[in-house]
């Protein structure tokens, strides 16, 4: 397994995960996918296994603590000194999952943001999600004021400094 920075010669292929892993009404578009590689591609990283895209985290980075919805389609609130390193979308292939891939994937993330000396991480997930992201320190801030998609999701927040 090897991860990696995406570039935008991989926006086929990580619109053809999202599309199998996200309902339509939450997936990110090519051309959202097109402006985040863009603007943010240095927080964006690939999972493969000898060469095959095995799935995929991504985020911009801001000074907001909690996502909200105009993040998703203007990649350009990206503020490469902001405080929090945010996650869009996590995805793993069904035949990949429970092996610890999407694991793997935040575990990079994690290093990554503490490499880059942010206050921390911040997501949104659904319920069902929450105890799944607790287990790498994230805590639950509640219900979010986001409605991708036309969900209910929960702000996560994991504190890398104090």
């Amino acid at each position: 397994m090897n991860v990696r920075n995406a570039t935008i010669d991989d926006l086929q292929a990580i619109s053809a995960v999202e599309n199998i892993c996200f309902p339509a009404n939450e997936a990110a578009s090519a051309a959202a996918f097109e402006k985040r590689l863009r603007v943010f591609s240095g927080h964006f990283w690939l999972l493969e296994d000898e060469g095959q895209l095995v799935g995929y985290i991504n985020g911009m980075v801001t000074n907001h603590i909690t996502i909200n919805d105009a993040m998703f389609e203007h990649a350009e609130l990206h503020d490469e000194n902001g405080a929090w390193q945010s996650v869009f979308g996590l995805a793993v292939l069904p035949q990949f999952r429970k092996k610890g891939y999407a694991g793997k994937l935040i575990d990079h993330l994690i290093e990554k943001a503490k490499e880059q000396k942010r206050a921390g991480i911040t997501l949104t997930c659904k319920k069902h999600l929450v105890a799944y992201y607790e287990k790498f320190g994230f805590t639950n801030r509640g219900i979010s004021q986001s409605t991708h998609g036309g969900a209910t999701w929960h702000d996560m927040v994991l504190h890398l400094k104090s």
